[in-house]
């Protein structure tokens, strides 16, 4: 069995919609520098892949039910690639990932902050390619509405398209930097992009030397058609919201069967699916961790919890029945979330209280081989090649999974002991030879 691949989101304070209310999370530390370098370099110990930083461009959900937005810590965060980009330094082997829109930014710029993280990092940067969804962040760009759905995802196909272009702009060799001959580089390993198509205009070149590992990392999360397309077209990893084997065994068929029409074999994608483990050293000390964690929850923030996915269920009773979601606009996690109410026969309290913890991804809580077990069996299952760790609350459950969980792993050897390479794609076990040659 090929080992595991675990990457870290490391999103605010934690996953837990309740977490910066944790006696032992730091309150403020999305804002803290700190805080991230404390859990990043917790992960690198544990020998993770990577970290992702997730990202929202607006403070997301009405005040719906009102006081529901005071009572959240969505209000203040840094930026992810400034924040990667002084994380770079301070680490030697972890991959730093984050998201960059495709609705709201241009290639050309994208194309540089990431290649430029990537040479910051010596070749550990990544790319999460993601189509905004939120209505509020419409409004902070100058647009009155949100983009058609099928516009935003042909516009993001051609997106990378033009960022993967602009990232080739240079051969590896091309910069000879002789001061005997005056030569800077060779003009033939120059080449000018110059794309026309039918959303951008880009010429080029990029103004950023060839990557230390070729190129950045794409990772990509959508779940709906158009987003499977583009992530067998051009992703390397893919970040996925499961909450059952087959339907995550289903997922990862679905992906791992369009490769072939891009000319890519199955160990050129990397499927991760979400997981929030909550771990204990008896399943009873992990319980508690769990009800601590849902005791903090505010009924009012679990109903916004909703919001975005299901709509405004505020008149509705909390102890009836999930109602059929309409016309969501996030609809590949609206459809995760009520199907999982209709599975486990939720009321809206009940679908809020499982919302709470993983936000739509699968949790488990229990002891160190009891995580494993259900890592082990989805990976032999053909579910998942690995895992994004989504922590209820961070420091501690980064803590807890790399002193209890990351043995367990490594004692059934399903995890690497020390790192294999220098670069993220290195270390994730990426080829680098077919992908060029295919391009």
């Amino acid at each position: 069995m090929a080992e595991i691949k675990l990457g870290l989101s490391m999103f605010r304070m934690g996953y837990h919609i309740a977490a910066w209310r944790h006696p032992d999370v730091q309150a403020d530390g999305s804002m803290d520098f700190r805080h991230f370098l404390r859990v990043t370099t917790a992960a690198e110990r544990g020998q993770f892949d990577l970290v992702f930083m997730a990202d929202e461009l607006a403070i997301r959900g009405r005040d719906n039910p009102p006081g529901a937005l005071v009572r959240q810590s969505n209000g203040a965060e840094l930026e992810p690639i400034t924040l990667l980009a002084a994380l770079a330094p301070m680490t030697r082997h972890i991959g730093l990932v984050a998201t960059g829109s495709t609705t709201y930014s241009e290639p050309f710029n994208l194309a540089r902050q990431f290649l430029s993280l990537d040479h910051l990092s010596g070749g550990r940067a990544g790319w999460n390619v993601v189509t905004s969804w939120g209505a509020e962040d419409a409004l902070n760009f100058g647009h009155l509405s949100l983009p058609d759905y099928a516009l935003r995802y042909e516009r993001a196909g051609e997106f990378v398209d033009v960022v993967r272009g602009l990232w080739r702009s240079w051969d590896a060799d091309a910069f000879l930097r002789d001061k005997r001959s005056g030569l800077y580089y060779d003009p033939d390993k120059r080449h000018v992009l110059d794309h026309k198509g039918k959303y951008f205009a880009v010429r080029g070149p990029l103004h950023v030397a060839r990557s230390p590992q070729d190129e950045p990392v794409i990772f990509c999360a959508g779940d709906s058609e158009p987003g499977r397309d583009i992530a067998a077209k051009c992703a390397d990893v893919v970040f996925t919201a499961k909450q059952e084997l087959d339907d995550a065994r289903a997922f990862y068929a679905s992906v791992k069967s369009r490769l072939s029409k891009y000319g890519r074999s199955a160990d050129e994608l990397i499927i991760m699916p979400g997981l929030m483990p909550i771990v204990g050293r008896t399943r009873r000390e992990a319980e508690a961790k769990h009800d601590a964690l849902q005791a903090l929850l505010d009924p009012i923030v679990g109903l916004a919890s909703l919001y975005d996915r299901l709509g405004d269920l505020s008149g509705y009773p909390l102890d009836g029945p999930v109602p059929e979601p309409r016309d969501p606009a996030f609809k590949s996690r609206a459809e995760v979330m009520y199907r999982q109410a209709q599975r486990e026969n939720y009321t809206i309290r009940q679908l809020y209280q499982a919302v709470a913890l993983g936000r739509g991804h699968r949790v488990v809580v229990g002891t160190a081989a009891d995580i494993v077990d259900q890592m082990e069996s989805w990976q032999a299952a053909q579910a998942a090649d690995g895992y994004n760790i989504i922590p209820s609350h961070l420091p501690s459950g980064i803590d807890d999974f790399v002193d209890l969980v990351v043995p367990e792993l490594q004692r059934r050897e399903l995890f690497r002991r020390a790192y294999e390479g220098k670069t993220l794609r290195e270390n994730l076990g990426l080829a680098l030879q077919k992908r060029w040659n295919r391009d």
